[in-house]
């Protein structure tokens, strides 16, 4: 037999017989057989990382040191991922070199643009920078929660008299404020759109005290037959004034449901993560980090696609 072939079986074997070592090695804590301790330190306590450095200059708030999110630098990471893809495709570009960098960037932008341009038409090239930078952020600050030290690595401090691990790191689209201020600049946006290309004429969707319906012709009706067809044109501006104050409510609450659909798989999906990774330490999670991968993406597609939806509907003029 070759002695290459006989080389490849030897490392296949190799590595069959170590995933099956990890993965028995994993589920010997959840049966008692090793301690607990064994496990990963993984914490879903979102909380805000102590500065203690901060305190001579800025004192403490009710007996606790100055602090910051946990998401936050989640969220600076993730921008500084983005501006350093700009500015190396920025590069590439300037030195007319066709990189690999250069190509990925561009089939995203080109297949992001083509989707836009289906959905926002005309409009397409002012939804384009906005659209795809919800998508970029959302996607690559939820692939960013998966990486080793995310939820894991941290400083202990004291919770409700309990020694807690506050992580460094953890997605930014785990916390709250990061998904309703994304949720705020999207409905916020799609207002700016409509006043934008339908003007004055786009208020009409939320103040519309009038009837919409064509006026008849009274000539030839008589004095009842006209005093009603008016109190139905009546009945319904009062409608539509309804109707319109019903739309600027709803403009209110769609933040609502809009940020808490991202938090709420973000979240649920860090939930899982930590419930596999303390049954099967090894190899199991593998499964659930590679969805939690396709979950990230379809999250950012969802949320840009609802923001790009948005926008198309602002700027459609209502009859």
């Amino acid at each position: 037999m070759d002695l290459r072939a006989i080389l490849k079986k030897l490392a296949l074997f190799g590595i069959l017989s170590g995933v099956v070592t990890l993965f028995v090695v994993g589920i010997l804590p959840g049966t008692g057989v090793l301690p607990k301790s064994f496990l990963p330190e993984i914490s879903l306590a979102a909380e805000n990382i102590p500065l203690h450095f901060l305190t001579p200059i800025f004192g403490e708030h009710d007996g606790h040191p100055p602090s910051i999110p946990n998401t936050l630098p989640s969220t600076w990471l993730t921008m500084a991922i983005l501006i350093t893809i700009g500015i190396g495709y920025k590069r590439a570009s300037d030195k007319n070199e066709l990189t690999k960098l250069q190509i990925a960037v561009e089939l995203v932008a080109e297949g992001v643009f083509g989707f836009v341009k289906k959905v926002g038409g005309k409009h397409a090239r002012d939804f384009f920078p906005l659209v795809t930078t919800f998508f970029l952020f959302i996607t690559i600050s939820n692939w960013c929660g998966i990486l080793p030290g995310f939820g894991s690595v941290g400083v202990w401090v004291e919770h409700h008299q309990e020694e807690v691990l506050v992580p460094f790191f953890r997605s930014a689209n785990s916390h709250l404020s990061t998904t309703l201020a994304l949720a705020i600049v999207s409905v916020g946006a799609s207002q700016y759109f409509g006043f934008k290309y339908l003007g004055a004429s786009y208020s009409r969707k939320y103040l519309n005290f009038r009837a919409t319906s064509k006026e008849p012709d009274y000539s030839d009706k008589s004095g009842i037959q006209k005093g009603v067809s008016k109190f139905a044109r009546g009945i319904e501006a009062v409608v539509n004034g309804i109707v319109g104050l019903l739309e600027i409510i709803l403009e209110f609450l769609k933040v609502l449901p809009f940020s808490f659909r991202l938090f709420g798989n973000i979240f649920a999906g860090e939930v899982l993560i930590f419930v596999v990774s303390y049954l099967f330490v090894f190899v199991f999670p593998i499964v659930f980090l590679g969805l939690e991968i396709f979950i990230g993406l379809i999250q950012g597609l969802v949320f840009s696609m609802l923001t790009l939806v948005f926008f198309s509907v602002a700027t459609t003029a209502h009859h």
